[in-house]
Order: C-alpha cells, then sequence, then structure tokens
C-alpha cells in the first residue's frame, strides 16, 4: 500500500514583506495598466518564479511573459531586490537575455512551471503560456530572458 502525502502550496507572497509587496504591484499597476487587474497575481508569480530559481541553481528557467513583467518591476527596487535573492537563493539571481532563445539549453515555461510546482508553489495558469503554444513558440519570455548564475 503507498501512501501520498500532499505538500501544501508555498505562499510565494510571504517571500517579501507586505510592505514590498504592495509597492511591486502598486508599480505594475501604473507601469502596465492593461495588466492592473493581474498585477497581484504577476508579482506573486515572479516571486514564485525566483524562488524556484534559488532552489534550481543550475536549471536555465524563464518566465512566461506575464512574470517577467514582475521579475523586471522587482530588478527596480534594486536594494530590495539584491536582499531578496542572497536571501533566498544565496547569490544574485541575474536577468539575463538568451540571444538565441530557440537555441536555449533551458526547457522553456513548461519546465519552469514543473520545477515550480516541484518547488511547492502554485502555477497561475493564466499568466503562463500552456505547454502546446510553448513546443510552437518557445522564446522563454518576451526578451528570451533566463536565470543565469
Amino acid at each position: 500500500m503507498t501512501i501520498t502525502v500532499e505538500r501544501p502550496t508555498a505562499n510565494a507572497r510571504t517571500l517579501i514583506t507586505p510592505q514590498l509587496l504592495g509597492r511591486l504591484v502598486a508599480r505594475i499597476r501604473a507601469d502596465h495598466p492593461q495588466h492592473a487587474h493581474q498585477a497581484d497575481q504577476i508579482m506573486e508569480q515572479a516571486l514564485a518564479f525566483l524562488a524556484t530559481c534559488a532552489a534550481n541553481p543550475d536549471a536555465r528557467l524563464g518566465p512566461s511573459e506575464l512574470v517577467d513583467i514582475g521579475w523586471h518591476t522587482f530588478i527596480l527596487y534594486t536594494k530590495e531586490y539584491a536582499e531578496f535573492c542572497f536571501r533566498a537563493a544565496g547569490r544574485f539571481i541575474h536577468h539575463q537575455p538568451d540571444d538565441a532563445p530557440g537555441e536555449s539549453a533551458g526547457g522553456g515555461p513548461a519546465a519552469t512551471m514543473t520545477a515550480m510546482k516541484r518547488a511547492g508553489y502554485r502555477v497561475d495558469l493564466t499568466l503562463w503560456p500552456h505547454s502546446a503554444k510553448c513546443n510552437q513558440k518557445c522564446s522563454q519570455c518576451h526578451e528570451g530572458c533566463v536565470d543565469s548564475t
């Protein structure tokens, strides 16, 4: 007999202070008004993505286009972003464009979503491309950005 115990989903929002989360969400709403209704989810998924990068330093994980908005926004707050990176990963999580995303060694968003689930984070499918789309046109994100150690 096999007993399966489901691991509780980690809450990515707790990775930063509520005050910083509020500032980041407000910044997304101001800078990306077309996504204002999703700003909270974008930031939550960006934090889950970054925590997954921290837990998988050798994987070339990449965000979806919408999740990348959250990453770009967080990077603007350089002091807080650097502190988060060193606290979560023990290193700076670099945001580096992949100049040839179609030839990337990474598995694209599908692999990233799998890694996020394995790390215990919820994946909001409204912010991530479906794997069928991924296989047809995978560029990691609109900028071809990956975590590069």
